[in-house]
């Protein structure tokens, strides 16, 4: 089995950044096929443009924009890709800085992909951080990415430790955020007294339920936005914003930057 080393991918990496224990990559996966593989480094595969098939031991992911994995240390995997422009943001992080930061990389097991919203937004800041031209963008990286750790709730090893509800809800507000939600609805549906749900939401899901719908419209968004091929009007209804403008505030509010700025940014890098 083929072992990748630092800062390796099967494609054309047309950027590559290396600093203070991390390697940040911009690949265009270029192999329809790619054979099972591990990376010396634990890494995360943020799939910016395209789409592509990934599987390891445990599961397969089909992956489209806006879909984030972290990929355990030597964990094997392999890849299909269709005959289609595909774009992967990786950034690949070192034994030397989990022990720098006393972050036990053990402690996350395998591979899996991330559907926390705020988690997504904060790898979508990373990637605008590394497209400025500004002197203090690692030093931004690093904070954006060990917020991230401290956000990261070691889902593999948490999962079944949340109670039940906690999914379930999760799952309502996934398949119907684009419509109007109401907390008495989402209750009765997981059979929790809304008292009891208000209060124990923040615990869970680290924000409040409208902050948490609001991150799920930008993350639809944002995967709209990486295909390319829809107004931002068409963008905004589709997502459940009420209009344009207040589609674009709440953006801006969520990723620092108005979404045709984000939409220039990617086309143009």
């Amino acid at each position: 089995m083929k072992t990748l080393h630092k800062g390796e991918y099967f494609g054309q990496t047309n950027e590559k950044l290396h600093f203070e224990g991390l390697t940040i990559t911009d690949t265009e996966y270029t192999h329809p096929y790619v054979d099972w593989h591990y990376h010396e480094n634990a890494y995360f595969t943020f799939l910016l443009q395209g789409h592509m098939t990934e599987g390891n031991r445990k599961e397969t992911y089909e992956c489209s924009p806006g879909t984030l994995l972290y990929h355990h240390w030597e964990d094997p995997h392999y890849n299909i890709k269709p005959d289609i422009f595909t774009r992967g943001f990786h950034i690949e992080i070192s034994q030397e800085w989990f022990s720098v930061f006393d972050l036990q990389k053990n402690t996350i097991e395998g591979s899996f992909t991330i559907k926390n919203p705020s988690l997504k937004l904060l790898f979508y800041k990373i990637f605008k951080e590394t497209k400025t031209n500004d002197l203090s963008f690692e030093a931004a990286v690093q904070e954006l990415l060990l917020q991230f750790f401290s956000q990261l709730p070691y889902q593999k090893a948490s999962f079944e430790k949340k109670p039940l509800w906690v999914h379930q809800v999760d799952e309502i507000l996934h398949e119907s955020f684009t419509e109007k939600v109401s907390l008495v609805e989402i209750s009765k549906a997981v059979n929790i007294h809304p008292v009891h749900l208000s209060r124990d939401f923040q615990k869970y899901f680290h924000c409040n339920l409208g902050e948490y719908i609001r991150k799920l419209k930008i993350n639809r968004s944002l995967e709209m936005i990486n295909k390319n091929k829809t107004s931002l009007i068409d963008v905004a209804l589709e997502c459940g914003f009420a209009d344009q403008s207040h589609f674009i505030k709440c953006f801006k509010e969520n990723t620092g930057i108005t979404p045709l700025k984000y939409k220039n940014l990617l086309k143009n890098h």
